[in-house]
């Protein structure tokens, strides 16, 4: 069983290199996304200041293929600065576009937390009853550890699944457990890093709502459009959470295919990260700010509103009345986007 911990043996390029003169012409750029759209952008200095030309544009400006060299190496920046705020020529690329391997650390307690959750798993496998037993309250990660008899049934259900597994004994078991739990541990760092720090925001908002001055009409819609837009990113992370949960919740056919499971992880521990990169500065914003909303900092709410209708205020898709007209050609409509 190969171990996807480890890069491929047809691994890409690692560092950032572009071989096109023009890149070594413009001196010393870098690769960021813009703040607006969060378009890829080059940006290229000019004394004090500095301008931002899409990568896109500037691949179709100067004709470089996708499938060339530097258009690959584009590809690969403009996937990079979904992990990294920056990038420059000679930087190495981010590990979650060479080896698939996250380029940030959970912490020991996300992986105990991790572990902890995998051994109930087994535990409630090997004896259903398990799961409602109410002995099994208070710390148990710490009693796992510790508690001869929850120890020995650990140890037992082990045993079991290599049966199950058709493994050679309890220790095979242990491995693949050790590697679900390095993934998973990143998951529950970003269950607490995103959707816990989301979820209070929006309790802290709905408080801020309740006491607000009715009288001021605008403010008052402002904030309710603030709470709908927050229940609906809670809904939306807390769905990708709870499918990952569910995805990985058996616990046996989940140890059986490990390396389709952990590409899986993966791929969603990379999407829940961008969306954190995201709010990071949002959250950061917030966690400056008074308890209290008042004339002074009514920034705060505003901030908020703009990053939420962003994302999550419906899109209804009307078509142009202009597009109907067409020469020589069947009328069809196209789609336009309306707020």
């Amino acid at each position: 069983m190969l171990d996807p911990t480890d890069p491929p043996d047809d691994a890409g390029p690692v560092i950032c290199q572009l071989d096109h003169a023009l890149f070594t012409k413009l001196g010393s750029i870098q690769f960021r996304r813009a703040d607006t759209d969060g378009t890829a952008l080059m940006i290229v200095p000019f004394g004090e200041r500095e301008a931002g030309v899409p990568l896109r544009s500037l691949q179709q400006a100067f004709a470089i293929p996708d499938e060339s060299p530097d258009g690959r190496m584009l590809g690969l920046i403009a996937e990079s600065l979904d992990y990294i705020t920056s990038l420059r020529i000679g930087d190495h690329l981010p590990d979650e576009v060479v080896t698939g391997q996250a380029s940030w650390r959970p912490s020991e307690a996300h992986r105990h937390l991790a572990g902890t959750r995998i051994r109930l798993q087994l535990l409630a496998w090997l004896d259903p009853a398990m799961a409602q037993d109410a002995t099994l309250g208070g710390d148990i990660g710490a009693r796992i550890e510790t508690d001869p008899a929850l120890k020995s049934r650990v140890q037992a259900a082990f045993r079991e699944a290599a049966k199950a597994l058709d493994l050679a004994d309890g220790d095979a078991v242990i491995a693949i457990v050790a590697r679900l739990t390095e993934e998973l541990a990143y998951i529950e760092a970003l269950r607490e890093r995103l959707l816990a720090r989301v979820t209070d925001l929006a309790g802290r908002i709905a408080l801020i709502g309740r006491g607000f001055n009715r009288q001021d009409a605008k403010r008052r819609e402002t904030l309710t459009q603030v709470q709908r837009l927050m229940r609906t990113a809670i809904v939306q992370f807390r769905a990708r959470f709870d499918d990952l949960d569910a995805q990985t919740g058996e616990i046996i056919a989940t140890l059986r295919n490990a390396d389709s499971q952990i590409s899986y992880i993966r791929s969603n521990r990379d999407t829940i990260y961008r969306s954190l990169r995201a709010w990071e500065p949002l959250l950061a914003q917030w966690a400056k700010a008074p308890p209290d909303i008042v004339a002074d900092n009514w920034r705060d709410i505003e901030d908020t509103y703009q990053f939420l209708a962003r994302r999550y205020l419906p899109v209804s898709e009307w078509p142009s009345s202009n597009s109907l007209r067409q020469v020589g050609g069947p009328r069809k409509p196209a789609n336009t986007m309306a707020w």
